[in-house]
């Protein structure tokens, strides 16, 4: 444990940041399951409704800093070429 104020203080928001991390990414991995799952069921109309909440989750992620951009960009790009090829 930290002896300095503001390393107390640092520790803090430290601790802050990883749990909103974690429930930004927990949130994102589970939409994209959910996309997953609908184009396996071979579901287009709920693969592109779940693919937008997806999609949004992970440019706010990517946004925030949780996730790096193209990390997110090229998720993004592969869920939709995947649901695009169920209507194909």
């Amino acid at each position: 444990m930290a002896n300095i104020k503001s390393s107390q203080k640092k520790n803090r928001q430290r601790v802050k940041r990883e749990a909103r991390n974690q429930a930004r990414k927990s949130e994102m991995r589970t939409a994209v399951k959910k996309v997953r799952s609908a184009i396996g069921a071979k579901n287009a109309a709920g693969a592109k409704e779940a693919l937008s909440e997806a999609v949004s989750l992970m440019d706010r992620a990517a946004s925030r800093g949780t996730i790096k951009p193209r990390t997110a960009s090229r998720s993004v790009s592969r869920l939709v070429v995947a649901v695009a090829s169920l209507k194909a």
